[in-house]
């Protein structure tokens, strides 16, 4: 009896197999399909994707939990690429954090990444993004590192912190992340 190959342990695998690994952003299952054909190793659903593509309005965090894991449930359906996707700012506080873990897990995601901003958030892309303190964000990436089901889900800590504090700060709290369980960085 084999055993099947985990998201996380497929994104990992990617990862090391691709130096760099183009992720190609896919908001729904068709374009996760095409990606696929064109032989993309990883694929992205990003916040604003969902947002946009999904209910037609901007990336400010007014989309939920639940809208975002039916997207995910969509695109695992139709493809076996591994999924990283945007949780804003994990939908609340420690507890909320677990729980987005998990449901990601069990839609099929192989990774997330979760970000440093307040809970009322901004497009990453926009000016004017407000960000919560270090240990806030640290304890963000303990509680998804904690919750996690397999050891290879990926989660990587998103920084505004360039932009809000400069350079040195923004290393700083990465470090920290990766200290608190954060296999990667998003900056």
């Amino acid at each position: 009896m084999s055993k099947k190959v985990s998201p996380g342990a497929r994104f990992r695998q990617a990862l090391k197999d691709n130096q760099p690994l183009q992720i190609v952003g896919t908001i729904n299952a068709y374009s996760a399909m095409m990606a696929e054909k064109v032989g993309h190793q990883a694929i992205y659903l990003s916040g604003g994707g969902v947002a946009n593509a999904s209910y037609g309005l901007p990336d400010l965090g007014i989309t939920t939990m639940n809208d975002v894991v039916e997207d995910v449930r969509r695109i695992t359906a139709a493809t076996d690429l591994p999924l990283l996707v945007d949780i804003d700012t994990g939908w609340g506080g420690a507890f909320n954090i677990a729980r987005t873990i998990r449901e990601m897990e069990r839609a099929g995601a192989a990774a997330v990444h979760i970000e440093d901003q307040v809970a009322q958030k901004r497009c990453g892309h926009r000016p004017n993004k407000e960000i919560v303190s270090q240990d806030e964000m640290v304890d963000r990436i303990k509680a998804a590192a904690d919750a996690r089901q397999d050891d290879d889900f990926f989660i990587m800590a998103r920084t505004d912190a360039f932009q809000k504090e400069g350079l040195e700060a923004a290393i700083e709290r990465a470090k920290a992340c990766v200290e608190a369980g954060a296999d990667g960085i998003f900056a």
